[in-house]
Protein backbone atom coordinates (compact mmCIF):
# COMPACT_ATOMS: atom_id res chain seq x y z
CA UNK A 1 0.00 0.00 0.00
CA UNK A 2 1.27 3.55 -0.86
CA UNK A 3 1.99 5.62 2.23
CA UNK A 4 2.60 9.13 2.96
CA UNK A 5 5.10 10.94 4.52
CA UNK A 6 4.87 14.30 5.41
CA UNK A 7 7.04 15.05 8.49
CA UNK A 8 9.78 17.00 6.59
CA UNK A 9 6.75 19.67 6.48
CA UNK A 10 7.25 20.00 10.32
CA UNK A 11 10.84 20.16 10.35
CA UNK A 12 11.45 23.53 8.43
CA UNK A 13 10.88 26.98 9.18
CA UNK A 14 7.32 27.57 9.27
CA UNK A 15 7.36 30.33 6.85
CA UNK A 16 7.86 27.79 4.70
CA UNK A 17 6.04 24.41 6.09
CA UNK A 18 3.32 22.96 8.11
CA UNK A 19 2.13 21.88 11.12
CA UNK A 20 -0.52 19.17 11.98
CA UNK A 21 -2.38 21.79 13.03
CA UNK A 22 -3.14 23.88 9.93
CA UNK A 23 -3.74 20.45 8.05
CA UNK A 24 -6.40 20.13 11.19
CA UNK A 25 -8.13 23.37 10.43
CA UNK A 26 -8.97 22.27 6.83
CA UNK A 27 -9.85 19.18 7.00
CA UNK A 28 -13.63 20.13 8.25
CA UNK A 29 -14.02 20.69 4.67
CA UNK A 30 -13.79 17.24 3.45
CA UNK A 31 -17.48 16.55 3.65
CA UNK A 32 -18.32 19.40 1.76
CA UNK A 33 -15.63 19.22 -1.09
CA UNK A 34 -16.92 15.56 -1.78
CA UNK A 35 -20.79 16.78 -2.37
CA UNK A 36 -19.11 19.16 -4.59
CA UNK A 37 -16.93 16.71 -6.58
CA UNK A 38 -19.56 14.41 -6.79
CA UNK A 39 -22.10 17.20 -8.13
CA UNK A 40 -19.58 17.98 -10.57
CA UNK A 41 -21.03 14.85 -11.94
CA UNK A 42 -17.67 13.48 -13.44
CA UNK A 43 -17.33 10.40 -13.47
CA UNK A 44 -12.99 9.14 -13.39
CA UNK A 45 -13.63 7.12 -10.07
CA UNK A 46 -16.29 5.13 -11.13
CA UNK A 47 -15.93 4.21 -14.97
CA UNK A 48 -13.13 1.92 -13.33
CA UNK A 49 -16.23 -0.40 -12.52
CA UNK A 50 -17.86 -0.31 -15.87
CA UNK A 51 -17.22 -4.26 -16.53
CA UNK A 52 -19.33 -4.76 -19.37
CA UNK A 53 -16.70 -2.20 -21.13
CA UNK A 54 -13.61 -3.68 -19.47
CA UNK A 55 -14.35 -6.46 -20.66
CA UNK A 56 -15.12 -5.69 -24.35
CA UNK A 57 -11.39 -3.81 -24.44
CA UNK A 58 -9.81 -7.02 -22.88
CA UNK A 59 -11.46 -9.47 -25.13
CA UNK A 60 -10.54 -7.48 -28.07
CA UNK A 61 -7.27 -6.73 -27.29
CA UNK A 62 -6.09 -10.72 -26.57
CA UNK A 63 -8.14 -11.73 -29.93
CA UNK A 64 -5.99 -9.12 -31.71
CA UNK A 65 -2.59 -10.20 -29.99
CA UNK A 66 -3.46 -13.77 -30.20
CA UNK A 67 -3.91 -13.24 -34.21
CA UNK A 68 -0.52 -12.18 -34.40
CA UNK A 69 -1.37 -9.96 -37.63
CA UNK A 70 0.37 -6.67 -36.07
CA UNK A 71 3.84 -6.09 -35.11
CA UNK A 72 3.59 -2.60 -34.19
CA UNK A 73 1.08 -0.19 -33.34
CA UNK A 74 0.82 3.70 -33.65
CA UNK A 75 -1.38 5.99 -31.77
CA UNK A 76 -2.60 8.95 -33.07
CA UNK A 77 -3.45 11.59 -30.45
CA UNK A 78 -2.33 14.36 -28.41
CA UNK A 79 -2.49 15.48 -24.70
CA UNK A 80 -4.83 13.54 -22.65
CA UNK A 81 -5.17 11.03 -25.61
CA UNK A 82 -1.73 10.02 -25.38
CA UNK A 83 -0.21 10.46 -22.43
CA UNK A 84 -1.72 8.10 -20.28
CA UNK A 85 -0.82 5.51 -22.84
CA UNK A 86 2.68 6.60 -22.40
CA UNK A 87 2.55 6.43 -18.90
CA UNK A 88 1.32 3.13 -18.60
CA UNK A 89 3.23 1.85 -20.94
CA UNK A 90 6.78 3.13 -19.77
CA UNK A 91 5.71 1.62 -16.12
CA UNK A 92 4.14 -1.51 -17.37
CA UNK A 93 5.22 -3.02 -20.21
CA UNK A 94 8.28 -5.55 -20.31
CA UNK A 95 10.99 -4.69 -22.66
CA UNK A 96 11.17 -7.90 -24.02
CA UNK A 97 7.55 -7.42 -25.79
CA UNK A 98 7.81 -7.35 -29.23
CA UNK A 99 4.68 -6.00 -29.82
CA UNK A 100 5.65 -2.01 -30.43
CA UNK A 101 4.07 1.64 -29.96
CA UNK A 102 4.60 4.24 -30.81
CA UNK A 103 3.04 7.33 -29.90
CA UNK A 104 2.40 10.35 -32.52
CA UNK A 105 1.69 12.99 -30.25
CA UNK A 106 2.48 15.74 -32.10
CA UNK A 107 2.56 17.37 -36.01
CA UNK A 108 6.59 18.24 -36.11
CA UNK A 109 6.58 17.32 -40.44
CA UNK A 110 9.91 15.18 -39.56
CA UNK A 111 8.56 13.29 -36.90
CA UNK A 112 5.66 12.32 -39.20
CA UNK A 113 7.82 11.84 -42.21
CA UNK A 114 10.51 9.69 -40.52
CA UNK A 115 7.41 7.44 -38.67
CA UNK A 116 5.65 6.69 -41.95
CA UNK A 117 9.41 5.99 -43.85
CA UNK A 118 10.00 2.94 -41.12
CA UNK A 119 6.02 1.44 -41.02
CA UNK A 120 5.92 -1.83 -42.41
CA UNK A 121 1.84 -1.06 -42.72
CA UNK A 122 0.54 -4.42 -43.39
CA UNK A 123 1.98 -5.14 -40.13
CA UNK A 124 0.81 -2.11 -38.28
CA UNK A 125 -2.49 -1.21 -36.12
CA UNK A 126 -3.48 2.31 -35.82
CA UNK A 127 -5.48 3.83 -32.47
CA UNK A 128 -6.71 7.00 -33.44
CA UNK A 129 -7.34 8.51 -29.97
CA UNK A 130 -9.57 11.91 -29.35
CA UNK A 131 -12.32 12.60 -26.79
CA UNK A 132 -14.30 15.42 -28.91
CA UNK A 133 -13.58 13.50 -32.37
CA UNK A 134 -12.59 16.88 -33.62
CA UNK A 135 -9.05 17.60 -32.32
CA UNK A 136 -7.31 19.04 -35.22
CA UNK A 137 -3.82 17.34 -35.17
CA UNK A 138 -5.36 13.97 -34.50
CA UNK A 139 -7.38 14.10 -37.84
CA UNK A 140 -4.86 15.61 -39.61
CA UNK A 141 -2.58 12.75 -38.73
CA UNK A 142 -5.54 10.06 -38.92
CA UNK A 143 -6.54 11.54 -42.76
CA UNK A 144 -2.55 11.19 -43.42
CA UNK A 145 -1.99 7.89 -42.86
CA UNK A 146 -5.48 6.66 -44.32
CA UNK A 147 -3.77 8.08 -47.46
CA UNK A 148 -1.01 5.97 -46.67
CA UNK A 149 -2.32 3.09 -46.21
CA UNK A 150 -5.40 2.96 -49.03
CA UNK A 151 -1.94 3.68 -51.47
CA UNK A 152 -0.94 0.45 -50.21
CA UNK A 153 -3.86 -1.25 -51.06
CA UNK A 154 -5.46 -2.40 -47.48
CA UNK A 155 -8.20 -1.91 -46.09
CA UNK A 156 -9.09 0.99 -43.76
CA UNK A 157 -10.73 -1.15 -41.10
CA UNK A 158 -8.32 -3.87 -41.09
CA UNK A 159 -5.34 -0.98 -39.94
CA UNK A 160 -7.76 1.69 -37.78
CA UNK A 161 -9.33 1.74 -34.51
CA UNK A 162 -11.15 4.61 -33.12
CA UNK A 163 -11.26 5.67 -29.75
CA UNK A 164 -13.67 8.79 -29.37
CA UNK A 165 -17.37 10.18 -27.71
CA UNK A 166 -20.15 7.47 -28.37
CA UNK A 167 -22.23 10.03 -29.90
CA UNK A 168 -20.27 13.24 -31.49
CA UNK A 169 -17.82 14.51 -33.38
CA UNK A 170 -16.05 14.19 -36.84
CA UNK A 171 -14.62 10.80 -35.75
CA UNK A 172 -18.00 9.41 -34.67
CA UNK A 173 -19.32 10.18 -37.66
CA UNK A 174 -16.87 8.60 -39.72
CA UNK A 175 -17.19 5.26 -37.77
CA UNK A 176 -21.22 5.32 -38.56
CA UNK A 177 -20.31 6.40 -42.20
CA UNK A 178 -17.84 3.13 -41.91
CA UNK A 179 -19.37 0.81 -38.99
CA UNK A 180 -16.83 -2.18 -39.98
CA UNK A 181 -14.17 0.22 -38.46
CA UNK A 182 -13.70 -1.17 -34.98
CA UNK A 183 -14.57 1.71 -32.45
CA UNK A 184 -14.69 1.92 -28.49
CA UNK A 185 -16.10 4.77 -26.49
CA UNK A 186 -14.75 7.48 -24.11
CA UNK A 187 -17.41 7.89 -21.47
CA UNK A 188 -19.21 11.31 -21.88
CA UNK A 189 -18.49 12.34 -18.36
CA UNK A 190 -14.79 11.58 -18.22
CA UNK A 191 -12.31 14.28 -19.25
CA UNK A 192 -9.63 13.50 -21.51
CA UNK A 193 -6.85 14.14 -19.20
CA UNK A 194 -8.99 12.03 -16.48
CA UNK A 195 -9.63 9.33 -19.17
CA UNK A 196 -6.43 6.90 -18.59
CA UNK A 197 -8.76 4.61 -16.99
CA UNK A 198 -10.68 4.03 -19.92
CA UNK A 199 -10.04 2.42 -23.30
CA UNK A 200 -7.38 5.80 -23.39
CA UNK A 201 -5.08 3.77 -22.07
CA UNK A 202 -6.21 0.47 -21.22
CA UNK A 203 -7.10 -0.16 -25.16
CA UNK A 204 -3.22 0.05 -25.79
CA UNK A 205 -1.35 -1.60 -23.03
CA UNK A 206 -3.71 -4.28 -23.54
CA UNK A 207 -2.84 -4.39 -27.09
CA UNK A 208 0.75 -4.92 -25.86
CA UNK A 209 -0.07 -7.72 -23.14
CA UNK A 210 -0.71 -6.01 -19.86
CA UNK A 211 -3.15 -7.85 -17.67
CA UNK A 212 -4.66 -4.40 -16.46
CA UNK A 213 -7.13 -5.72 -14.09
CA UNK A 214 -4.47 -5.16 -10.86
CA UNK A 215 -4.64 -1.71 -12.69
CA UNK A 216 -8.04 -1.48 -11.77
CA UNK A 217 -8.08 -3.07 -8.46
CA UNK A 218 -5.24 -0.35 -7.11
CA UNK A 219 -7.55 2.48 -8.62
CA UNK A 220 -10.66 0.99 -6.51
CA UNK A 221 -8.62 0.42 -3.36
CA UNK A 222 -7.70 4.42 -3.60
CA UNK A 223 -11.31 5.48 -4.81
CA UNK A 224 -12.51 4.10 -1.34
CA UNK A 225 -9.75 6.55 0.13
CA UNK A 226 -10.96 9.42 -2.01
CA UNK A 227 -14.90 9.01 -1.09
CA UNK A 228 -13.88 8.53 2.64
CA UNK A 229 -15.27 11.21 4.91
CA UNK A 230 -12.48 10.16 7.31
CA UNK A 231 -9.10 12.86 7.12
CA UNK A 232 -6.85 10.58 7.96
CA UNK A 233 -7.27 7.60 5.03
CA UNK A 234 -7.85 10.34 2.59
CA UNK A 235 -5.10 10.62 1.17
CA UNK A 236 -6.15 12.73 -1.78
CA UNK A 237 -7.57 14.98 0.30
CA UNK A 238 -4.29 15.45 1.93
CA UNK A 239 -2.52 16.23 -0.86
CA UNK A 240 -4.62 18.87 -2.42
CA UNK A 241 -4.58 20.68 1.12
CA UNK A 242 -0.89 20.66 1.22
CA UNK A 243 -0.49 21.55 -1.92
CA UNK A 244 -3.12 24.36 -1.51
CA UNK A 245 -1.94 25.35 2.08
CA UNK A 246 1.63 25.65 0.78
CA UNK A 247 0.58 27.83 -2.30
CA UNK A 248 -1.07 29.91 -0.20
CA UNK A 249 2.85 30.32 1.52
CA UNK A 250 4.36 30.93 -2.30
CA UNK A 251 5.02 27.41 -3.39
CA UNK A 252 3.28 27.67 -6.45
CA UNK A 253 5.84 25.53 -8.12
CA UNK A 254 5.19 21.43 -7.35
CA UNK A 255 7.98 19.36 -8.39
CA UNK A 256 6.69 15.72 -8.68
CA UNK A 257 10.14 13.63 -8.52
CA UNK A 258 9.47 10.05 -9.38
CA UNK A 259 12.70 8.20 -8.17
CA UNK A 260 12.36 5.31 -10.98
CA UNK A 261 13.04 5.42 -14.66
CA UNK A 262 9.41 4.02 -14.67
CA UNK A 263 7.84 6.92 -13.61
CA UNK A 264 8.99 9.03 -15.99
CA UNK A 265 5.62 8.96 -17.95
CA UNK A 266 3.41 8.86 -14.72
CA UNK A 267 4.77 12.34 -13.95
CA UNK A 268 4.75 13.64 -17.44
CA UNK A 269 0.88 12.25 -17.62
CA UNK A 270 0.28 14.54 -13.88
CA UNK A 271 1.75 17.69 -15.63
CA UNK A 272 -1.03 17.99 -17.74
CA UNK A 273 -3.46 16.77 -15.01
CA UNK A 274 -2.66 19.50 -12.90
CA UNK A 275 -1.78 22.16 -15.33
CA UNK A 276 -5.35 21.95 -16.90
CA UNK A 277 -6.94 21.59 -14.07
CA UNK A 278 -6.05 24.56 -11.74
CA UNK A 279 -4.68 26.61 -14.13
CA UNK A 280 -7.18 29.21 -14.03
CA UNK A 281 -8.78 32.79 -13.61
CA UNK A 282 -5.47 35.10 -13.10
CA UNK A 283 -4.31 34.65 -10.25
CA UNK A 284 -5.10 30.63 -9.67
CA UNK A 285 -2.89 27.78 -10.44
CA UNK A 286 -0.23 26.00 -9.54
CA UNK A 287 2.68 25.14 -12.15
CA UNK A 288 4.12 21.23 -12.21
CA UNK A 289 7.05 20.60 -12.50
CA UNK A 290 8.75 17.44 -13.85
CA UNK A 291 12.10 16.03 -12.50
CA UNK A 292 13.85 12.87 -11.99
CA UNK A 293 15.98 11.32 -9.47
CA UNK A 294 18.82 10.58 -10.21
CA UNK A 295 19.40 12.21 -13.39
CA UNK A 296 18.05 16.05 -12.08
CA UNK A 297 20.20 15.90 -9.45
CA UNK A 298 22.65 16.50 -12.09
CA UNK A 299 20.21 19.20 -13.47
CA UNK A 300 18.11 20.90 -11.56
CA UNK A 301 19.33 21.11 -7.63
CA UNK A 302 21.58 23.47 -7.80
CA UNK A 303 17.87 25.89 -8.20
CA UNK A 304 16.01 23.81 -6.03
CA UNK A 305 18.46 24.16 -3.04
CA UNK A 306 19.44 28.07 -3.04
CA UNK A 307 16.76 29.08 -5.91
CA UNK A 308 13.73 31.01 -5.11
CA UNK A 309 11.74 29.28 -2.21
CA UNK A 310 8.71 28.88 -4.22
CA UNK A 311 8.65 24.82 -4.73
CA UNK A 312 6.95 22.20 -3.13
CA UNK A 313 8.63 19.19 -3.53
CA UNK A 314 6.76 15.23 -4.16
CA UNK A 315 8.86 12.44 -4.19
CA UNK A 316 8.01 9.38 -5.56
CA UNK A 317 10.40 6.65 -3.84
CA UNK A 318 10.10 2.98 -5.03
CA UNK A 319 10.89 0.49 -1.97
CA UNK A 320 11.87 -2.97 -4.19
CA UNK A 321 12.53 -2.66 -7.68
CA UNK A 322 12.51 -6.68 -8.21
CA UNK A 323 16.08 -6.66 -8.82
CA UNK A 324 19.32 -6.01 -7.03
CA UNK A 325 22.80 -4.63 -8.80
CA UNK A 326 25.65 -4.61 -7.35
CA UNK A 327 28.55 -2.83 -8.05
CA UNK A 328 31.64 -3.98 -9.88
CA UNK A 329 34.90 -2.69 -8.71
CA UNK A 330 38.14 -3.46 -11.04
CA UNK A 331 39.65 -0.89 -8.62
CA UNK A 332 38.87 -1.89 -4.75
CA UNK A 333 42.24 0.18 -3.55
CA UNK A 334 41.82 3.01 -5.25
CA UNK A 335 40.34 5.88 -1.87
CA UNK A 336 37.75 7.26 -4.45
CA UNK A 337 35.84 4.35 -4.93
CA UNK A 338 36.38 1.85 -2.28
CA UNK A 339 33.34 1.95 -0.78
CA UNK A 340 31.70 -0.01 -4.04
CA UNK A 341 33.26 -2.98 -2.48
CA UNK A 342 29.90 -3.53 -0.47
CA UNK A 343 27.67 -1.24 -2.71
CA UNK A 344 24.89 -1.62 -4.74
CA UNK A 345 23.07 0.22 -7.41
CA UNK A 346 20.32 0.08 -5.00
CA UNK A 347 22.09 1.56 -2.27
CA UNK A 348 23.61 4.02 -4.11
CA UNK A 349 19.73 5.26 -5.41
CA UNK A 350 18.42 5.03 -2.17
CA UNK A 351 21.39 7.06 -0.59
CA UNK A 352 21.52 9.98 -3.22
CA UNK A 353 17.48 9.94 -2.75
CA UNK A 354 17.50 10.50 1.12
CA UNK A 355 20.96 13.07 0.51
CA UNK A 356 18.87 15.17 -1.58
CA UNK A 357 15.55 15.11 0.67
CA UNK A 358 17.86 16.08 3.74
CA UNK A 359 19.78 19.15 1.63
CA UNK A 360 16.56 20.32 0.62
CA UNK A 361 14.89 19.97 3.99
CA UNK A 362 17.86 22.16 5.09
CA UNK A 363 17.70 24.37 2.92
CA UNK A 364 14.24 24.85 4.13
CA UNK A 365 12.32 23.66 0.78
CA UNK A 366 8.92 21.68 1.54
CA UNK A 367 9.02 18.22 0.76
CA UNK A 368 6.82 15.25 1.08
CA UNK A 369 7.21 11.14 -0.22
CA UNK A 370 4.80 8.64 -1.50
CA UNK A 371 6.57 5.37 -0.76
CA UNK A 372 5.33 2.93 -3.13
CA UNK A 373 6.01 -0.73 -2.62
CA UNK A 374 6.70 -1.68 -6.02
CA UNK A 375 5.74 -0.56 -9.26
CA UNK A 376 3.19 -2.73 -10.58
CA UNK A 377 -0.09 -2.25 -11.99
CA UNK A 378 -1.91 -2.25 -8.88
CA UNK A 379 0.50 0.75 -7.36
CA UNK A 380 0.35 2.52 -10.14
CA UNK A 381 -3.42 2.45 -10.76
CA UNK A 382 -3.55 3.78 -6.70
CA UNK A 383 -1.29 6.56 -7.90
CA UNK A 384 -3.30 7.30 -10.87
CA UNK A 385 -6.56 8.19 -8.97
CA UNK A 386 -4.73 9.86 -5.76
CA UNK A 387 -3.34 12.35 -8.47
CA UNK A 388 -6.93 12.36 -9.86
CA UNK A 389 -8.74 12.66 -6.91
CA UNK A 390 -6.41 15.11 -5.11
CA UNK A 391 -6.68 17.20 -8.23
CA UNK A 392 -10.46 17.53 -8.13
CA UNK A 393 -10.42 18.18 -4.32
CA UNK A 394 -7.86 21.26 -5.34
CA UNK A 395 -10.51 22.84 -8.10
CA UNK A 396 -13.06 22.93 -4.51
CA UNK A 397 -10.23 24.55 -2.39
CA UNK A 398 -9.94 27.05 -5.41
CA UNK A 399 -12.93 27.83 -6.32
CA UNK A 400 -12.65 26.43 -9.54
CA UNK A 401 -14.02 23.80 -12.21
CA UNK A 402 -11.31 21.38 -12.40
CA UNK A 403 -12.85 19.77 -15.06
CA UNK A 404 -13.03 22.41 -17.84
CA UNK A 405 -10.51 24.00 -20.05
CA UNK A 406 -11.46 27.26 -21.40
CA UNK A 407 -7.59 28.50 -21.88
CA UNK A 408 -7.19 25.56 -24.04
CA UNK A 409 -10.09 26.40 -25.91
CA UNK A 410 -9.56 29.61 -27.01
CA UNK A 411 -6.22 28.56 -28.21
CA UNK A 412 -7.95 26.10 -30.92
CA UNK A 413 -10.63 28.48 -31.92
CA UNK A 414 -8.16 30.72 -32.91
CA UNK A 415 -6.17 27.92 -34.85
CA UNK A 416 -8.87 27.25 -37.08
CA UNK A 417 -9.07 30.98 -37.71
CA UNK A 418 -5.50 31.53 -38.64
CA UNK A 419 -5.74 28.49 -40.85
CA UNK A 420 -7.72 30.50 -42.85
CA UNK A 421 -5.15 32.57 -43.62
CA UNK A 422 -2.15 29.62 -43.49
CA UNK A 423 0.06 31.31 -46.07
CA UNK A 424 0.80 33.79 -44.03
CA UNK A 425 1.85 31.43 -41.07
CA UNK A 426 3.90 28.76 -43.36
Amino acid sequence: MISFETKNLREINQNHGLLAHDLKIVSNKLDSFLELVKARGQNFYEVIDNEEEILLIERFAQAIRAAKKFDEMVILGIGGSALGAKCLQQALVSVKENFKMHVLDNIDPSLIRDLASQLNYKRTLFLVISKSGETLETLAQYFYFQKEVELRELKIADHFIFVTDRKNGLLQKIAQENPQIKTFVIPAKVGGRFSVLTAVGLLPVGLLGVDFRPLLKGARMMRDRFLSPDFAENLPFQLAAIQYLLGKKGKTMNVLMPYSQKLIGFADWWRQLLAESIGKNENTGLTPITSLGVTDQHSQIQLYNQGPNDKLFILLEVMDFGVNIPFVNPYPNNPVINFLKTSSFNQLMEVEKEATKAALIKNNRPVISLKIPQVDGENLGALLLLFQGATAFLGEFYEINAFDQPGVELGKRLTKQFLKNAPRYC
